[in-house]
């Protein structure tokens, strides 16, 4: 055989090897994506279980259902908002919020200073409503004994910072660490007059809100919010974008400055009930 055709048919075999072993890398990389694919419709699956979950969760450890008490000065549909900010603003901030839930935490103490600067400049009121969508989804009762301690301090005169002490002290997700009153009792000892305040431990020691956070969760649980937080702006989405913007600081002071252009400022302040002081 001629060096010719030796080395021809060298070449021959090391194509063909090359095209078996492309053959096995693509082969390789098929399974791979499978594979892939089948982790992430689990992943899904995982999704939509939890938010049945949230939709279906139940607290284990609630007791009879006693009377629907709101909190002083809650307005709105049944009463299930807490207002902070001047009543007249022209702007109104509407939030679903948990207090177990993390990207609740990272809105409310990313746009919090943004927020109150709003508030107190008469340009925005928000109206806070409450769930407990964690509970369901972790187990536990700490969204529903936070939302009452908070609702609580709301009758104190004091919900705004306290609710602020809340998510700057949020525990891990499947910590249930808000579920012992004595905790919530020692961060309201973080915010001036509240801890001594008249009723305020009693009303967190005995879940006096307590039906009236589970009919905020129930009303939550019917509206047709994807998860919590839910952020509107004069009954607009804003969260995570309004249009094609991302929701930032100053995207909402920006939206806000828009929304009040030609409206006066509002001053006027929530009622707050006797022997409360107002809040800051």
């Amino acid at each position: 055989m001629s060096e010719k055709n030796r080395e021809a048919k060298r070449s021959a075999r090391e194509r063909l090897q090359q095209e078996r072993e492309t053959h096995r890398t693509r082969e390789k990389r098929r399974r791979a994506l499978i594979v892939s694919a089948a982790v992430v419709g689990v992943l899904g699956l995982a999704a939509v279980i939890g938010l049945i979950a949230a939709n279906t969760g139940t607290d284990k450890t609630s007791v009879a259902a006693g009377p629907v008490a709101a909190p002083s000065g809650a307005n709105g549909k049944d009463e299930l908002a807490i207002p902070v900010g001047a009543t007249d603003a022209p702007s109104t901030l509407t939030v679903w919020e948990d207090f177990r839930c993390p990207a609740c935490a990272q809105f409310e103490n990313g746009f919090r200073d943004t927020i109150h600067r709003l508030e107190k400049a008469g340009q925005l009121k928000v109206e806070y409503h409450l769930a407990t969508i964690i509970d369901g989804n972790m187990g536990g009762s700490g969204s529903l004994r936070a939302a009452n301690a908070a609702a609580c301090a709301q009758d104190a005169g004091h919900f705004s910072a306290y609710h602020d002490v809340l998510y700057q002290n949020q525990p891990p997700e499947a910590d249930d660490a808000f579920a012992k009153e004595s905790h919530l009792l020692e961060l309201a000892g973080k915010v001036d007059g509240l801890e001594s305040a008249p009723g305020f431990r009693e009303c967190v020691d005995g879940g006096h809100h307590d039906e009236w956070v589970k009919k905020s969760a129930e009303a939550f649980q019917k509206g047709s919010f994807s998860g919590t937080p839910t952020i509107l702006l004069n009954g607009e989405s804003v969260f995570p974008k309004k249009g094609t913007e991302n929701i930032t600081p100053d995207n909402l002071k920006k939206w806000v400055t828009e929304a009040n252009k030609g409206k006066k400022p509002g001053t006027a302040t929530p009622s707050v009930p006797p022997g409360a002081t107002p809040q800051a």
